[in-house]
């Protein structure tokens, strides 16, 4: 038996969300390891991106795993057929621009995931990476949903909060501890994201590192003020401010768990 102060320790993967290119140069400066690319993350939780985006960002930071949002609107997660439609066509492009994954989640009317359209999904994404994104904290019952998804040839991973607004909540992590525990008989990863800083960030690792954290998701983000000066009232596109990730948020949280990672493997962590 290898002693515990000799054991390498862990990396934990640090998924950023990311809707512009400078949010992206700006998590991977800060530490990120993977990004997941979308359109207008500030309003509405993201939609899919350009393929001009996409390629912008692949350029700008180069070799860095990408994971596309596949969301053709905001607002809930039951689709009609035209944008099941629409949703298989960005998965096909995407697939001939070299991201790792696609990104993407699908409930019926009644709360329950939409087994038949996800399957459809994941079919047309093969060989790619697939993550079901938080239209799971929007289903009705999680054991049920965890159930369905996990069972699911071709889901890489499940992005939640345990079905609670904020992922370090004690009701939050007792949700996320039992996914993690039931997950071990199969292959489809926990991927907690939801209100992840360095505030939070401590008690997140303490509670799940245990039951087998391996990644986690968060934003880094803030809105900044735009640079337009002329302001017309009653006559902006939503805001007038520019949603963008914060290096250093990303930075603190980064060495955060790579320090935690390290001593916890040698058994000398002290809060």
């Amino acid at each position: 038996m290898v002693d515990a102060i000799h054991q390498q320790p862990a990396k934990l993967i640090i998924e950023v969300c990311v809707d512009s290119v400078e949010s992206a140069v700006a998590a991977i400066r800060g530490g990120a390891d993977r990004l997941e690319l979308c359109g207008n993350l500030g309003y509405g939780g993201g939609t899919t991106p350009s393929i001009g985006l996409l390629q912008s960002v692949k350029k700008a930071v180069p070799n860095v795993p990408v994971m596309a949002m596949v969301r053709p609107r905001t607002g809930d997660f039951v689709y009609s057929e035209e944008e099941a439609n629409v949703m298989l066509h960005d998965i096909s492009v995407f697939k001939e621009y070299g991201v790792q994954g696609v990104v993407f989640g699908a409930l019926t009317p009644t709360g329950d995931v939409d087994e038949s359209l996800v399957r459809e999904l994941v079919s047309a994404a093969v060989p790619l990476e697939v993550c079901f994104h938080r239209a799971f904290d929007m289903a009705r019952d999680l054991k049920n949903a965890w159930k369905t998804l996990s069972k699911m040839t071709g889901i890489t991973r499940v992005l939640t909060s345990g079905q609670y607004r904020n992922v370090s909540s004690s009701e939050a992590l007792e949700a996320l501890a039992w996914m993690f525990d039931s997950a071990r008989p199969f292959t489809t990863r926990i991927l907690p994201g939801s209100g992840i800083n360095i505030s939070t960030i401590p008690i997140l690792c303490k509670s799940l590192l245990p039951h087998g954290l391996k990644e986690i998701h968060l934003s880094g983000g803030k809105w900044i003020d735009g640079r337009c000066a002329y302001r017309p009232d009653g006559m902006g596109m939503g805001e007038w401010s520019i949603w963008r990730t914060d290096e250093e948020a990303i930075r603190k949280v980064r060495d955060f768990v790579d320090r935690f990672c390290t001593t916890e493997a040698s058994g000398t962590w002290e809060q």
